[in-house]
């Protein structure tokens, strides 16, 4: 499982593959998620800027990549 911390309120979708090294490329994060391979909380998702927030979950080839608040290191 890949973490993504936010540092705004959200993240693009093919922006999030990239972070998360799912995908070399912002033309690759586009077409696989309009192929259809890209879940976001259990439902495919066709669109590359879906805005993902801190508790949401997207399903790629297998890997799982976890989106959570920007890690502060606070307890």
């Amino acid at each position: 499982m890949e973490t993504i911390y936010l540092k705004e309120d959200y993240i693009k979708l093919g922006q999030a593959l990239k972070a998360a090294g799912a995908v070399g490329s912002g033309v690759e994060a586009k077409i696989e998620i309009q192929d259809g391979k890209v879940k976001v909380n259990g439902e495919t998702e066709v669109r590359r800027g879906k805005k993902l927030v801190a508790g949401d979950m997207v399903e790629y080839n297998g890997t799982i990549i976890k989106i959570e608040n920007e890690k502060t290191g606070k307890r």
